[in-house]
């Protein structure tokens, strides 16, 4: 038991209490005077620092994939280049504006100092080329070509270009293997901008602003696939831009490569082919103007008949895609759009647009037999045909007596789809139309899929235009005020024209229908529905819509997605009437205007079947068509200004045959030189690391095939104009006449 007294340990206890309230209260007050002074005294300054640390994103960009050829050849794909960029939010705290620090850059890169500031300038309307027309926040592209030296110039004397880099960084490449450029469809690519971004604020954005994105061909069509995902690295930082710690990190997923249909070696022979007949031709003279045929654009079109895929798509005039990487110069860009150069971005194969000629006729007897005229029975084919006191005549006025709608397509005979064109008007009623009006001509041309897109995976298709009577109403309502305005009665043939369509423009005449059955008038067709059609006749009457995209395989090469062939429909016809046509477009070849340029072809091994066409456009010389199919693929190849349809399509489409099968003059084949002479049916082999093993590609090496002797040209029948009817054959869209 304690001695201490109770009341002395009550004193002590009490002690203990006051002391522990005390050392609480001091803390209690040192820790609220630590708050005030955070809080209060010096809470502005911390709140800055505060909002100065933040957290910083750094981006790796994807590698995009490539586009391959059916072989897996490369088309497009990449490799590594010492990329020069500018930072131009760096260069705009400058003072001055980093003149300076681009003047020295560009000492180094052996440019213009003008060349390098334009280089980095943003684009807007009034800003030429070269700009940049991305985000202003990235790194911009200075050049893509600097050597080891340059770089380390830059490198070792960062102080002397502050906002400059100079890295290895993956960049598009257009290898051309074989020389096969495939510009137009391959199509290219340019920096993302401010405002594609800013339509996708409502949602997540599918761009980083390093993005590049395919602006045309396929790079555009299947961008989101090739364009992968880029990497991007979040870190916390300080006000001062110190990293304090990783926030979060996605790593980097290549985009996925594309295989198409191209055969590199076709489009290698296709593109050389329709460049040597449009050289040719710019040689001869055109016996109607007595001028030397220009020539200025064509393309050419191989699709596999079976299945509607593009094999090769050429067009002319072409250029270098890698004109784009890196950014492209001003003198480049202008040549590109510039009508002196006639606009060789174009793909004209899904966007030239011309009168067919005759090699439309196949609609129009297509037409004919649905209206109820036999195939097999006989049509006059006279010289000419007379309209009141007009005359449509052949060529040289040259007949050949009864014969039947075969035998129309085999000489290419006029006056006989003038008067079935003509018969066909009449019965639906002429300019007053029946309420039940057939308008089989017009239907079945839309039935062939002309006048509207062949749905081919390639952006910017045009239509075409089939000229029937909703057309024709819709095009006067749109023009009569312009054409009332400046018609006159009497006056110069353009015031004549206006002041008649004024008038009675939305009237389907006479003389519509009698050139719409030939191709002519306000017909306008591209190469690739044309090509479609063709293919139909030869598969048995399946349409499909063309595709490029053959599959998409993952960078692991694990994910294979194959993009099959599409049906669009059929041929309006039944299958006796596309026998009868096959038929007649096989004697075109065998006896007609298209034989003098298959001399020597096996037509018992590799039946070939074709039609000429020269079309007449208003104001310019006329169109090159030449279509033809075998079992395995359809060629249509068309040439602006380039004379007649065998004249000076004929050739070229010959030697691409030739290249196809492994044809010598002579129809001998020997299969090791033969490129293709079944379609490419199986994919590219992928190796393990999901690679796929590319085959060399030689370039082209064109042999002569012509037959032995001089060839003579048969005689095309083309349309006439009939006297005192101005403008009835050509077309306003093409010529740029108002009619």
């Amino acid at each position: 038991m304690s001695n201490i007294p109770e009341t002395g340990r009550t004193q002590r206890v009490q002690i203990r209490l006051i002391v522990i309230q005390v050392l609480v209260f001091s803390l209690l007050l040192t820790l609220g005077g630590r708050l005030w002074y955070l809080q209060i005294r010096n809470g502005d300054e911390y709140t800055a620092e505060a909002a100065g640390n933040g957290v910083q994103q750094v981006v790796q960009p994807a590698v995009r994939g490539s586009i391959l050829d059916a072989r897996g050849v490369p088309l497009a794909d990449n490799e590594t280049r010492l990329v020069v960029s500018a930072s131009r939010t760096e260069l705009l705290k400058m003072k001055d504006d980093g003149v300076g620090v681009l003047t020295r850059l560009a000492d180094v890169l052996d440019m213009k100092a003008q060349d390098v500031r334009d280089k980095v300038r943003l684009c807007d309307s009034k800003t030429p080329q070269p700009c940049w027309n991305g985000s202003p926040y990235q790194p911009i592209p200075v050049t893509d070509e600097a050597t080891t030296q340059q770089a380390l110039q830059i490198r070792e004397r960062a102080e002397d270009f502050p906002g400059i880099t100079a890295e290895p960084t993956a960049v598009r490449r257009y290898a051309a293997p074989g020389k096969a450029k495939t510009a137009q469809v391959l199509g290219y690519l340019s920096p993302v901008t401010d405002e594609e971004i800013q339509k996708a604020q409502d949602g997540p954005s599918p761009y980083l602003r390093s993005d590049q994105v395919g602006r045309s061909g396929l790079e555009r069509t299947y961008d989101k696939e090739l364009r992968g995902k880029a990497g991007v690295t979040r870190y916390e930082v300080d006000n001062l831009g110190r990293v304090m710690g990783e926030a979060e990190n996605d790593p980097a997923v290549s985009g996925s490569s594309v295989v198409t249909s191209l055969d590199a070696r076709v489009q290698a022979v296709a593109e050389y082919e329709l460049a040597q007949a449009m050289k040719t031709v710019r040689q001869e003279t055109d016996k109607i103007t007595g001028r030397k045929y220009e020539a200025d654009s064509g393309a050419v079109v191989v699709m596999e008949s079976k299945t509607g895929r593009v094999v090769s798509m050429a067009s002319q005039p072409d250029y270098d895609p890698n004109a784009w990487v890196g950014g492209i110069s001003g003198k480049e860009y202008a040549k590109l759009t510039s009508e002196k150069s006639n606009y060789p971005l174009l793909n004209r194969g899904i966007q030239g647009q011309a009168p067919a000629g005759s090699i439309f006729k196949v609609v129009s007897a297509s037409a004919a037999v649905r209206a109820g005229h036999a195939f097999n029975d006989l049509y006059q084919c006279s010289s000419s045909y007379s309209l009141g006191n007009q005359t449509f005549a052949n060529f040289e006025s040259k007949g050949h007596g009864p014969i039947t709608l075969g035998d129309a397509l085999k000489y290419s005979c006029n006056t006989v789809f003038y008067r079935l064109g003509h018969d066909e008007w009449v019965r639906d009623g002429g300019i007053k139309p029946k309420k039940d009006a057939k308008d089989w001509f017009y239907r079945t041309a839309r039935d062939f899929g002309l006048g509207s897109e062949t749905g081919i995976d390639l952006p910017n298709e045009v239509k075409g235009r089939i000229p029937d009577r909703e057309w024709k109403q819709n095009f006067w309502e749109a023009n009569k005020d312009a054409w009332c305005k400046e018609g006159k009665k009497g006056g110069t043939y353009v015031q004549q024209i206006a002041y008649e369509n004024c008038l009675e423009g939305n009237q389907l005449k006479a003389y519509d229908s009698i050139n719409y059955a030939i191709g002519q008038g306000d017909v306008l067709v591209t190469p690739i529905q044309m090509a479609t059609a063709y293919a139909a006749i030869s598969n048995g009457g399946t349409l499909h819509e063309p595709t490029v995209g053959k599959a998409v395989i993952s960078p692991d090469g694990k994910s294979v997605q194959e993009i099959k062939p599409k049906v669009s429909g059929k041929l309006p016809v039944d299958a006796q009437t596309i026998k009868d046509l096959d038929k007649g477009l096989r004697s075109v070849v065998e006896g007609g205007t298209a034989s003098w340029r298959f001399g020597g072809w096996p037509q018992d091994k590799i039946p070939m079947r074709a039609k000429t066409g020269t079309a007449q456009v208003y104001g310019k010389q006329t169109t090159s068509w030449f279509a033809t199919y075998t079992d395995d693929y359809t060629i249509v190849m068309t040439i602006s200004q380039g004379g007649t349809g065998s004249g000076a399509s004929g050739p070229a489409v010959r030697k691409i045959y030739d290249a196809l099968y492994g044809l010598d003059a002579e129809g001998n084949q020997d299969l090791k030189r033969a490129l293709l002479p079944k379609p490419q049916k199986a994919l590219p082999k992928i190796q393990p690391d999901g690679s796929i093993h590319a085959p060399k590609v030689k370039p082209y090496d064109p042999t002569p095939i012509e037959p032995e002797g001089q060839p003579v040209e048969p005689e095309e029948q083309l349309p006439v104009r009939p006297a005192g009817q101005p403008g009835l054959t050509g077309s306003p869209a093409a010529t740029g006449r108002q009619p």
